[in-house]
């Protein structure tokens, strides 16, 4: 029930915000449109009726650390493409890393995929289901190991208890 009352304030809250308006019958209608989403498409976004959500107070607790590591990695990739272009860094050897999805899940790969979207520098161009790997651009792919491993660390240090 808190997941589903959750997903209502939020979505409620998301529809209010691209209104920008918090006249209370703005907000019924974003509630009505909220229930009706959460009721259409509860078996795609819960598995059916949704269930207690397990473990919200630490997954919630270890988003900040994850939040400020994804900033930290969209500052580096920053700094790097820029020393790239302003010919202060050499554009060596672009290409793509296979990095292996490991423990993942679906949503962990999708978010795996949206931090090094994020990041300049690198952008997930696939996922290999069959070989069980994320192909990744990057803009220096000099050590291919080295990339695999700060993705690994990354996904294990802050990551893994938020988006598994």
């Amino acid at each position: 029930m808190i997941r589903v009352l959750t997903s209502l304030a939020g979505l409620t809250a998301i529809y209010a915000l691209v209104l920008a308006s918090l006249h209370p019958w703005d907000l019924v209608a974003g509630a009505a449109l909220s229930t009706a989403l959460l009721v259409g498409f509860r078996q795609f976004l819960f598995g059916g009726w949704p269930g207690r959500l397990e473990g919200l107070v630490p997954r919630s607790l270890a988003f900040i650390p994850f939040a400020a590591a994804v900033i930290r990695e969209i500052l580096a990739g920053t700094w790097t493409v820029a020393a790239v272009v302003l010919h202060l860094r050499p554009l060596s050897h672009p290409g793509i890393v296979a990095v292996p999805i490991e423990d993942r899940t679906p949503i962990g790969v999708a978010v795996t995929g949206l931090v090094d979207t994020l990041s300049p520098g690198s952008v997930l161009v696939d996922v290999d289901w069959d070989r069980h790997v994320m192909l990744i651009h990057v803009i220096d792919a000099g050590d291919p190991d080295a990339i695999r491993e700060q993705h690994r660390d990354f996904y294990r240090r802050y990551q893994q208890r938020v988006f598994p």
